[in-house]
């Protein structure tokens, strides 16, 4: 029975969920380390080598690249309901993100031009897994967004099957649906090296977006720098804030959603309600036997499940931005009284009627989140994620002028005459070295 908790201190509670991440494996990290090195100094070879060592598959450079062909075999084994609730959830999620874009600004003001260029990616690579853990719909969260911000180019690598083909073929229908330029039939950590640094056949991208089992996370880790990344995504958390008004039986469906997702997802209850955790924990303990999931939901309960009673939905509040949760549920009698309090949360759910599997799937926002806390500092995938922002500056004479001696007075403070001289200059004010200035 998941346990009942005083609202206390929310340090122990966000250190022990933060702690489900195990990037700190020190043996994959330096096997992954091993793997990228290969992968980046040899190429295909490597590249290939791999791919038949970890999945049992032959390739080459002529087979890697999935064909048109096999993009229709997999539209025609796809269900024509399932294409067209994907279709509808391309549109919604194509319209969210068509609200981010921004464009490039220029504005002029006392003889200066200052502004912004924006500038799309040139390439970008979407990592998407094989088996269980391949998601349709995280491959249109991944690359509509970048569709989206005018990226030029956008592949996806994803694991080959031991038939040759890609180990998921739905993953296809959502990649063509979603606008998905190439895809290639490579995983794992050297399919993350391959993007990094590009090999005979893969070419390189400007940044990787996509999760991952440890190994590619921690490969994505290793090559941030030389390639950008998104965020080295952790085990999925969700946290619902519920008062007397929630129904229990939607409160434990929310949380078992996220239960079942492995046994390191984390199911966190806050309320100032005690009778409704009470009702929440026994409803939890009757809907879990009645899931397909049971074993995982069980071992991901009995690990990270919690319920905790606050005093107040202040206290409420101040928990959630304690834990910074990767979904965050205000299912309360007035959530958008509450909404101004909760700072740190990936996405924020209001009311009865919007629970985090609709934000997964049909909603339209990204449900790309940062998890493990980092919602302190990141926020979900977006079309910022795929363009460059450029300072653009333009001065006339008279505007460097007005400024020039302020300008000389700051570097030379800072020990840095070559800077206040390219001011000076320009102004018959050459600046050169004297005794005095080197005292």
């Amino acid at each position: 029975m998941v346990p009942i908790l005083e609202c206390a201190d929310t340090r122990a509670l966000a250190e022990r969920l933060n702690a489900r991440s195990n990037m700190t494996n020190e043996e994959v990290a330096a096997r992954v380390k091993d793997i990228v090195r290969e992968v980046r100094t040899r190429g295909d070879e490597a590249l290939f080598e791999y791919t038949e060592k970890f999945d049992g598959v032959k390739l080459d450079a002529t087979k890697v690249l999935v064909s048109r062909e096999e993009i229709e075999m997999a539209y025609r084994a796809a269900n024509p309901s399932w294409i067209a609730a994907m279709q509808e959830a391309a549109d919604r999620i194509r319209s969210f993100h068509e609200k981010q874009k921004q464009n490039t600004w220029i504005n002029f003001e006392k003889g200066m031009a200052l502004g912004q260029k924006i500038t799309p990616l040139k390439r970008a690579g979407v990592y998407v897994p094989g088996g269980t853990a391949a998601y349709p719909s995280s491959v249109l969260m991944n690359v509509i967004p970048a569709k989206v911000a005018g990226v030029r180019e956008i592949v996806m690598v994803t694991p080959p099957g031991k038939n040759g083909g890609v180990s998921y073929p739905l993953a296809l229908v959502a990649a063509d649906l979603a606008g998905i330029d190439k895809v290639y039939k490579i995983g794992g950590a050297q399919a993350i090296a391959a993007l990094a640094f590009g090999t005979e056949s893969i070419p390189r991208v400007d940044k990787i977006t996509g999760p991952g089992n440890i190994y590619v996370a921690m490969a994505k880790r290793e090559v941030f720098g030389y390639v950008g990344i998104d965020m080295v995504a952790g085990p999925s958390e969700v946290l619902v804030v519920c008062d007397s008004s929630a129904n229990p039986a939607y409160v434990a469906a929310d949380l078992l959603s996220q239960a079942e997702h492995d046994p390191m997802a984390a199911a966190i209850l806050v309320t100032d309600d005690m009778p409704t955790a009470l009702e929440v924990q026994k409803e939890l303990d009757r809907q879990t036997k009645l899931l397909p999931r049971q074993n995982v939901i069980e071992k991901s309960l009995g690990t990270y499940g919690t319920i905790v009673v606050c005093e107040d939905m202040k206290a409420c509040a101040e928990m959630v931005n304690g834990i910074a949760p990767e979904h965050c549920e205000l299912y309360v009698k007035d959530p958008y009284s509450l909404l101004p309090y909760i700072e740190n949360a990936g996405a924020i759910f209001l009311g009865a009627y919007s629970p985090e599997p609709l934000g997964d799937y049909m909603a339209g926002p990204n449900h790309v989140l940062p998890t493990s806390g980092t919602a302190r500092f990141f926020s979900p995938l977006s079309v910022d994620d795929f363009v460059k922002k450029s300072s653009v500056i333009c001065a006339e004479r008279d505007a460097l002028e007005a400024l020039a001696d302020q300008v000389i007075l700051l570097a030379k403070a800072e020990g840095l005459d070559a800077h206040a001289n390219s001011v000076a200059i320009r102004f018959g004010k050459e600046i050169r070295e004297t005794k005095d200035d080197v005292k």
